[in-house]
């Protein structure tokens, strides 16, 4: 298979247009995922310690570069620093607890995970007295500070972050950076097309990867009647006239906008479709057609946990 076309990063390294997303990837399965799409081409690989796979996933990695398959220095790893690290003296435990999971002595791209602090050293998901997530004011620009020595320590070769709004990007912007900005992960699907933000961070030169592609419609917390974009009769029809599944038609929309797509799957066949994204093109109304299709419909919002009043919530913001 051809290679995939890459990005280039901020800081000079390049990170392939498709990755291979391994949240809700469970324990048992992941590691057979990875294994099946290394065979198949994918290069990058998104990851994050809360998905409690990360293990998994580095002995997978670790016996294709023994078997040959694959050299570690082919690969892109991402993972995420969790919300209970943020401290100052946290950020370089939580990134080497990654690397010993996954058995790396690098990582290609860390990323503050969101920028909701939470209390530290009770868990990863901390409960307060009343009942809502226990958020602490620790200022994320503590925290952007530590990953850029992470950076100078080489335990990681560029740093970005991921669920950040606009303000908050150009807050740690203003500081004058000793390293950039690589990159924002945020949701980003029809539903939620994230236009002002995808344009905003092009316009800093930071790099946009979106999570949850195809809508996520296995969210442990989807409702009976909540839209399914894998089912748009819209989208079924670009599917049919290229002869491409409706993912297909879903990440090329991605693709054409300019970020890089992460979709999650264990399935093989379902893999080797998200990475056949490169021998068609949506024309212009076709791309028209899926951005009105917008709703400003978000599956990750923290709401569910009571996150919103913390100081530091994201999407408070239009963007």
């Amino acid at each position: 298979m051809a290679a995939t076309p890459e990005q280039t990063l901020l800081s000079g390294f390049k990170i392939p247009c498709v990755g291979l997303g391994t949240w809700k990837s469970k324990p048992g399965e992941v590691g057979a995922a990875v294994k099946t799409a290394i065979k198949l081409g994918y290069r990058h690989f998104d990851c994050a310690l809360i998905y409690g796979n990360e293990k998994e996933i580095g002995e997978a990695i670790k016996e294709c570069i023994n078997d040959g398959i694959v050299k570690r220095e082919d690969l892109f790893i991402t993972t995420k620093l969790w919300n209970t690290y943020h401290s100052k003296a946290r950020v370089p435990e939580g990134c080497k607890e990654s690397l010993t999971n996954l058995g790396l002595d690098y990582i290609d791209l860390y990323l503050i995970h969101w920028p909701l602090p939470l209390r530290e050293n009770v868990g990863m998901f901390p409960i307060a007295p009343d009942g809502r997530t226990d958020v602490v004011d620790i200022d994320y620009i503590e925290t952007w500070t530590a990953m850029q020595d992470l950076v100078d320590q080489g335990l990681c070769r560029s740093i970005g972050l991921s669920n950040f709004n606009s303000k908050q990007i150009q807050r740690i912007l203003d500081l004058g950076l000793k390293h950039p900005i690589t990159c924002n992960q945020v949701e980003i699907s029809p539903y939620n097309s994230n236009e002002k933000l995808l344009q905003f961070c092009k316009s800093k030169g930071i790099v946009v990867v979106a999570y949850s592609p195809l809508g996520s419609a296995d969210r442990p917390w989807a409702k009976p009647d909540d839209p399914v974009l894998l089912e748009e009769p819209e989208i079924l029809k670009m599917a049919a006239r290229y002869n491409k599944s409706a993912g297909q038609v879903l990440l090329r929309w991605g693709i054409q906008r300019g970020y890089i797509v992460i979709p999650k799957s264990v399935s093989e066949s379902r893999q080797k479709q998200n990475i056949e994204l490169f021998d068609f093109i949506l024309d212009d109304d076709e791309m028209n057609v899926i951005h009105g299709m917008n709703r400003n419909f978000r599956v990750c919002t923290w709401n569910r946990s009571s996150a919103t009043h913390s100081p530091y919530y994201p999407f408070h913001e239009e963007f």
